[in-house]
């Protein structure tokens, strides 16, 4: 059976991918972010996972407004990157595992979710930066299957879903038949919000006690419903359901490796925690 290795979550604020490819990783306002990585990736080379299952919403290169699925699962062979408008270089395409793509998403039918299935599929930044972050020669070392939550367009699913989405994504991966690791991944968050009468709200308090929570009580944030969330961390905050959907996914017991938060990046708090599965 597949093993699931750990999971990591991270910001994925496309100034991010400007700085990288202005090589800011050394410039004051941005060390504190880029230095939290190095160990990262040398617990991904202690860990070598096969795959990535990756946990994301798409700001619509993928979908739009009028188009827009409560859950998504790619199947396709590769993953493309292209201009989003935000002046980040585009990325080399990404392999997809299909196998595995097609196992999740039969397992996840067959527990009553509703999915929309991609045999063709962009992904945006909020891929390739948390990806790009993690391999920065993008030569990439695994297969990725993306798994998109809608945070874009209300109605938003509530933490709730999100944790027993994620939670039927573990059992999924536990019960694929190959022997290849798998790497979970969250990206999105933490609080911000862009526009309206809150712009540049950030919540630290929140943010810290969210992130603690993913390690000692998963279940934290779904006693919270959408509009709290929304109130708590900001209208695009709500990326947390990333994090919370890679943890549940994660099963019971973790252990955390490394973890850090810094304020601000673009007027967004920005969050990178690193957790193993016990063997």
């Amino acid at each position: 059976m597949a093993h699931i290795v750990g999971g990591i979550a991270t910001s994925h604020v496309p100034a991010i991918g400007r700085a990288t490819a202005q090589k800011l990783q050394g410039d004051a306002y941005w060390k504190p972010f880029f230095d939290g990585f190095p160990p990262v990736r040398r617990w991904i080379d202690s860990v070598r996972p096969d795959v990535a299952v990756v946990f994301y919403n798409d700001h619509g290169l993928n979908f739009f407004l009028d188009k827009m699925p409560t859950f998504a699962i790619g199947a396709a062979p590769c993953y493309t990157n292209a201009d989003e408008g935000w002046g980040i270089p585009q990325v080399p395409a990404i392999a997809g595992e299909q196998a595995l793509s097609w196992h999740i998403i039969e397992s996840l039918i067959g527990e009553e979710f509703d999915l929309t299935t991609c045999q063709e599929m962009n992904v945006d930044h909020a891929v390739t930066l948390p990806m790009a972050l993690l391999w920065p020669d993008q030569n990439w070392p695994v297969k990725i299957v993306p798994v998109c939550i809608n945070t874009v367009q209300f109605p938003l699913p509530s933490a709730k879903r999100c944790f027993a989405l994620g939670e039927a994504v573990g059992r999924a991966i536990r019960s694929w038949g190959s022997h290849q690791r798998v790497l979970l991944l969250g990206s999105g968050g933490l609080s911000h919000q862009l526009d309206g009468e809150r712009a540049g709200f950030i919540n630290k308090s929140f943010d810290l006690a969210f992130m603690e929570s993913l390690v000692h009580d998963p279940r934290w944030a779904t006693q919270f419903d959408t509009t709290q969330l929304v109130e708590k961390t900001g209208t695009q905050g709500v990326e947390l359901l990333m994090w919370l959907a890679m943890r549940a996914a994660l099963g019971d017991k973790v252990e955390r490796v490394h973890s850090n938060y810094h304020i601000p990046i673009s007027n967004t708090a920005t969050g990178l925690l690193v957790l193993s599965s016990p063997a």
